[in-house]
Parts: structure tokens; sequence; C-alpha cells
């Protein structure tokens, strides 16, 4: 009968195709499975009433898709904190052991692609959604149906929810990208943007072609199937006809674990596959229950990333651009170059001494990095690309905006513009003044503080507050409408009713960040005591160094200075006094010390709760510490925390503890 065939067909072809995709142990030619798959269609073409949404023929696609569902994950996808060194592995070893005691470890390879979160009913596939936010993500079914290796029709009746990721290997992104040479279409730039933009193809058609793999980490809900451990679960998966990765270490320590990061570290460039660091898990699923979750990762795992990836390019060009307390930073202007699947053009060089030390000159061929796969770093300039008639580079002693002669003190690295007229100085300060962290004046940041100066409208930090009687003005000038005149005119009439912190950090004080301009406010109460107060009192105020109550000396020994403060006095703003608005709770008089990143608010953020609930905030950990809250990454303070005995909470005990 020819439903019989059919399915014999689909069974022969799910096994052969398993021993290919997954197992790499391919039993029959590439030709004699094509003919075996031919044969199926044309019989499920002839057949329309046998079909069957999870034949393998239904991974060749050709559904096209108006849009992408939105579905609601009902178990969420978390991110994972990040380590980058040794310290930062044992540190989080260190966490595990203090909260369930000592523990083995699975190691896994860290796969640079897309997440997905795939569910079986009764051993048939039935959705793929994209890991999203965490929390809701797209049905990309139909495109993730295509992926040889992804079992449609399990050989028990099982209901599974599995979590994994999506990947191109190196091969089909190459034949990807040389296809879209030839097509005039532009180049994907990584493996991980390639395979995400495959997978969210309209057409499953195209998915189909573009060789999309994936490998299968994560069992939801192992112990409703027996098991404990996520070794056992990698096991079991495997043995279900999933895909896995083979490079997976069950290790008994943290040291083991290093050990095998540093053999990956070797191997990595021989994948067929991009990774960009590896997952550290604890392997004991009671183990990991018992430890939990912040609001946004695991507690129980951990990714390792390598160190940042390398390039090589050429410096274009240097030139110098003036900050707001007129220092001079050097920039490099690179041929464009892709890193970590972004595109460089630009570096800072930060100062005189930077350039020499690693003696980078125009047209130069350099190594860059992503500096915390973030910012764009030269490692070291290559003299052997040198030509022989390169020549070092010698900074201009004048000043790129006003031209007038730049000074360096002898026991300093960086070069100032001294000029207060300075164009670049006024806008850059007047711009820092109104920021967010300083006086939060929305609507005048850099450009439109720059297109106030060229009106003549800002040549000082207090014209802002005489902005509203040059209404008529300001309506005559770009992108000035009726509505953005009045809301930045309010943002500017609330700034006068700011912290007296914020004040002080706008002031743009040398040396003085926002952490050392709350000090200051909370330990001097008003702009007049501060003003009146010696050196030798403020090096006693705790995290006041010698430099920066050097430079809170010297900056209201100037007359000009004390000139603003009286005049922002005059003008209406009152934030020049500490305003108590503390709120008594566990915190309080506790000496805190804040490390790693948060997931639900910034540093700042924390920072400033911190405040309100008058707790001490310190930047190291000692005897004296009382509480740590740590974060992702938090490295040695949490270390030194745990081997101290000081009480460490993570971000979700913080917020409980304040909403109490």
């Amino acid at each position: 009968m020819v439903l019989d065939r059919i399915n014999e067909l689909r069974q022969q072809l799910e096994q052969l195709s398993y021993e290919y995709h997954v197992l790499d142990k391919p039993t029959i030619s590439d030709e004699s499975y094509d003919l075996l798959l031919h044969e199926l269609i044309q019989l499920e073409k002839a057949h329309p009433e046998y079909y069957d949404p999870n034949s393998i023929s239904q991974k060749i696609g050709g559904i096209v898709s108006s849009k992408f569902k939105k579905v609601k994950h009902e178990v969420p996808l978390y991110s994972l904190s990040n380590a980058f060194n040794l310290a930062d592995l044992e540190a989080f070893d260190a966490r595990v052991q203090h909260e369930v005691g000592v523990s083995d470890y699975v190691l896994e390879l860290k796969i640079d692609g897309l997440a997905m979160a795939i569910d079986y009913v009764d051993g048939l596939f039935t959705q793929a959604v994209t890991r999203g936010d965490g929390q809701e993500g797209e049905d990309v079914t139909q495109n993730v149906k295509t992926i040889k290796s992804l079992p449609l029709k399990l050989k028990d009746e099982l209901t599974l929810s599995l979590r994994g990721e999506i990947f191109m290997p190196k091969k089909a992104f190459e034949k990807l990208n040389q296809e879209n040479r030839e097509k005039g279409i532009a180049e994907f730039a990584n493996c991980r943007n390639a395979a995400a933009g495959s997978v969210r193809q309209l057409d499953s058609s195209i998915a189909s072609k573009r060789s999309l793999d994936a490998f299968w980490y994560t069992l939801v809900n192992p112990k409703a199937y027996g098991i404990q451990t996520q070794w056992e679960a990698l096991q079991q998966m495997k043995a279900w006809g999933f895909k896995t990765n083979r490079f997976v270490y069950h290790c008994e320590s943290i040291d083991a674990v290093w050990n095998q990061i540093e053999k990956i570290a070797q191997i990595k460039s021989s994948f067929d596959f991009d990774i960009d660091g590896m997952v550290l898990k604890v392997n004991d699923f009671n183990k990991q229950q018992q430890l939990g979750y912040t609001i946004k990762v695991p507690k129980f795992a951990i990714a390792y990333k390598f160190p940042a990836e390398l390039a090589q390019t050429t410096v274009l060009d240097i030139h110098l651009t003036v900050g707001r307390t007129g220092r001079i930073t050097p920039n490099a202007r690179l041929s464009p170059v892709i890193i970590s699947g972004t595109t460089v053009s630009a570096a800072s060089l930060h100062n005189e001494d930077y350039i020499k030390q690693k003696d980078i000159r125009v047209n130069d061929r350099v190594l860059i990095q992503k500096a915390g796969e973030i910012i764009p770093e030269i490692v070291k300039s290559l003299p052997e690309y040198r030509d022989s008639d390169s020549k070092e580079y010698v900074m201009d002693r004048h000043c790129p905006m006003c031209h007038s002669e730049l000074y360096r003190d002898e026991l300093e690295a960086d070069t100032y513009c001294l000029n207060k007229e300075c164009p670049a100085v006024i806008v850059e300060s007047i711009a820092h003044f109104a920021s967010r962290k300083a006086m939060n004046i929305d609507g005048l940041g850099i450009a439109r503080v720059t297109q106030l100066h060229d009106a003549n409208l800002l040549n000082r930090v207090e014209d802002i507050y005489f902005l509203k009687d040059h209404v008529e003005e300001l309506l005559t000038l770009e992108k000035f409408g009726q509505k953005s005149v009045e809301k930045l005119l309010n943002a500017i009439e609330a700034s006068k009713k700011n912290d007296f912190g914020a004040l002080l950090f706008g002031l743009g004080i040398r040396h003085i960040g926002e952490k050392a301009a709350d000090t200051l406010a909370s330990s001097y109460k008003s702009i007049d005591k501060l003003m009146e107060t010696t050196f030798e009192t403020l090096i006693t105020t705790e995290d006041i160094g010698a430099i920066s109550a050097q430079s809170v000396i010297d900056y209201f020994a100037v007359n000009e200075n004390r000139e603003l403060i009286k005049r922002l006095k005059e003008v209406g703003v009152k934030t020049m006094t500490q305003q108590s608005k503390t709120i008594q709770s566990v915190l309080t008089n506790k000496t805190v010390v804040l490390t790693g990143t948060l997931q639900t608010m910034t540093r700042d953020e924390a920072m400033e709760l911190l405040k309100k609930h008058d707790a001490k905030i310190s930047s190291s950990v000692s005897k004296k510490t009382d509480i740590v809250i740590a974060g992702d990454n938090a490295g040695s303070k949490l270390k030194k925390a745990v081997e101290l005995g000081v009480q460490v909470w993570d971000e979700a005990r913080l917020i409980k503890e304040v909403s109490q």
C-alpha cells in the first residue's frame, strides 16, 4: 500500500539523516539518499491525504510567513553572567561553595549563534521560538524545521522542551557570502548574523538552503525524566536523537575547568563553527535549584569569554580632540575593519606618552582589539610593515580648536588647553553640566549645546538659566519648535531642584567624579562649607585622596569659579545644600561594597538606592565591610568577601530588602 511505503520511507530517511547529521557516520551515499527522498516527495504530492507536517520532506521548506508571531516563553530563557579570567571563575566557585558546598561542574562550548527554544508533544516537533528578550520570542517553527540534524519525530512519544543554539557552519557562511558577492548583495558580517538572518527569513525555502545546524544543551524540567545532573541530561538528549556538542567536559574542580579552557583555546579556530567562550554549569540539578536565579541570570552557571579578537588595520590619521577640562585626547582614524561582528574605524590613543610607548605612527600597520569586547584599542604597531621614510608622531603644541599653546605638567601624562574661552572647552563644560549624571537637563546634549554656542546663546554655564529670556531667538533655530523649546525650558527649571552631589559633579572639578561628588556632598552638606574647608580636612574624608582634595582646593581658589556659584544662586539654583532623603532600613549605617554588573539597574541607580537607605558605600572590601552586593562578573572583591566571611547579597536580595 502507498501509505505503508510512505511511512517506511519517512522512517528510513529519519534514521539515515540522524546517522549523517548527528552521528556524522553516513551509511549510504548522498545520491542514494536523494533518490529515496525524491520518491517520498513524489508519493506525498500524489497523495495529499497522507500529508504529515513532521515528515522529513518538510525540511525542504517553502512556506512563506507574512510575519512572525510573538510567543511568551513558559520558562524564561536567561542570559549568563560573564567571566574573563581565572580569578572570575574562582570567585564564581567560591560563591557556589559558600551557598551549596563543593560542587562538580559541566563545561560546554559557548556556541556563537542564535539561542532557540523548541518543544515536542507526544514525540512530534511542534514549535521553535527565538530567545527574544528572554520572556517573549518569535515563532520561527517553519524555518527551524528545515535544519537537517533536528528530529521532527522522536522514537518515543515524549513531551519535551529543549534549549540550544542554531548556528551556521563556517563553510556554509563562506559559501553564502560568495553567492552574495556574485549577486551584488551585502555580505554578512559573521556566522552569527548569518544564522540569525536565515532563521528570520519569511520564506522557509531560503532558510532550508542556508545549511543551518544546531546543538542542544538544556533540557527543561529534567527531573520529570528521572535525570539528576547536567551530564546525564546531555547524554539522554543525545540518546533521544538530538545533536549535542562532543566537546563537553565533566570537571571536579575549577583547576580542572581552567585546564580544559586553556586546551580549547588552542584548538577553537579549527572548529567549523564559531564559539566566543565556554559555559560552566553546576552539574547537580538539586544544587542548581538551591542556587536559583537573579533577575536575569542563573546563579549556577557562568560564561567564560575568550580574550578579545585581534585584527590588523592601518592608521590613516591621528587627530586631537578637546574635553571639558581642556584635556587633549589624540585619536586614531583607522582603515575600517570588522572585529567581533562590528566595523571599527577609530580608536582613542589617550595621551602623548601612550603613542610614544607603543610607537604608533600615521600609516602604520597596527594590531587592534576590542577591550572588554566594546572599546576599540590599539594593542601594538607592527614596524615590520613600516615604510623606510616613516616618521615618529609629533603631537601638535597648539589646541586644534582655538590654537592656543598647549600645556603639560611634567608630573602628568595629559596635555591641556588652558584657554577658558576655547570653544571646545566651553561646549564640553556646558554639556557636562547639563548631562544626565549631573543636572540632568534633557535636550542639552553636545550637539544642541554646540548649536546654541554658535548662536551666541550659551557661552557660560549660567547662561543655561537665561535661555528663557531668548525664546524668540530659539524659535528661529533649526529643530527648535514651540514644543521642544517649552520642554527644554521646563527641564532647565526642574534642574534647579537637583541634588547637591549632582551640582558638584556638574561643575567639572578635575579628579572629582560622580562618586567623589556625592561623598563631598554628604560630608560637607553645603557648597559654602565645602568652599571654605582646608586641604587637611578634605584628605580625612573617606574615599577622597590627596589629588582629589587638592583639585577641590584649586578649583575654589579661582575667583571665576566662586563667581559662578554666586551667579547660580542668583538665578535660583537651589541645589547648594544636601537635602536629607534617607530611609531607615537594614542597610542604614552599613558599609556596603558594590561589585559586578547588575541586571535591573545601573551601577549609578544602585548607588543612589544605597544612599537613600543611608548606607556607607565603599570601593574596597575589608574586615570593616558589612555587605558585598555581587552582580555579574563579580571578581576579586567577591572572592575576598567570601574569604573574610563578609555577608554577600545578590541583586534579588538587595531588591527584597529595600522593598520591605
